[in-house]
């Protein structure tokens, strides 16, 4: 005999699935998009899905603002990311402009520089080039996609590698 090869998958009620959500925001701080998609993947209909985020809202499980400071303060201590590229990940989960300034504030200036300058360091002492410009446009482009803002990369190259 064939087995029945349709699975029907088994939809969650709201509670279920708001129960669901809050664990998935306590494990990690959530932006709205993320939450959206989530919902979406579990076949929640319009309406439930207003319910949920409404829910979590109001019981800070989903706060914008605390996002977007994790999230700024991870991606620079542990990736190393700069401004320019924390601003572009968090526009690209349509982060309010002000939710956007608050996370970057969480970047210390100094610790900004200090880990900017260690990067260039580090990516001298690894690049195999001799040719000095090129030897400067490969630290460049490194840091560049690592994010951090011309004018600042130019003054450690700069420092680093005096004419």
């Amino acid at each position: 005999m064939a087995k029945n090869t349709f699975h029907s998958k088994k939809s969650l009620t709201v509670d279920e699935a708001l129960l669901k959500m809050m664990n998935y925001c306590v494990y990690q701080d959530r932006c709205h998009q993320e939450v959206e998609k989530k919902l979406d993947a579990l076949d929640m209909y319009e309406d439930a899905k207003n319910h949920i985020i409404i829910k979590l809202l109001e019981e800070d499980f989903l706060n914008e603002e605390r996002f977007a400071r994790s999230y700024a303060r991870g991606k620079f201590r542990i990736k190393k990311y700069g401004r320019i590229r924390i601003t572009r990940e968090l526009k690209s989960r349509a982060i309010s402009a002000y939710n956007l300034k608050a996370g970057l504030s969480e970047i210390d200036e100094e610790d900004y520089v200090d880990t900017l300058r260690d990067l260039a360091q580090y990516k001298l002492r690894t690049t195999k080039e001799s040719n000095a410009y090129k030897k400067r446009q490969k630290i460049y482009q490194y840091l560049a996609y690592k994010g951090y803002e011309t004018e600042l990369i130019y003054d450690v190259i700069n420092d680093l590698l005096p004419s």
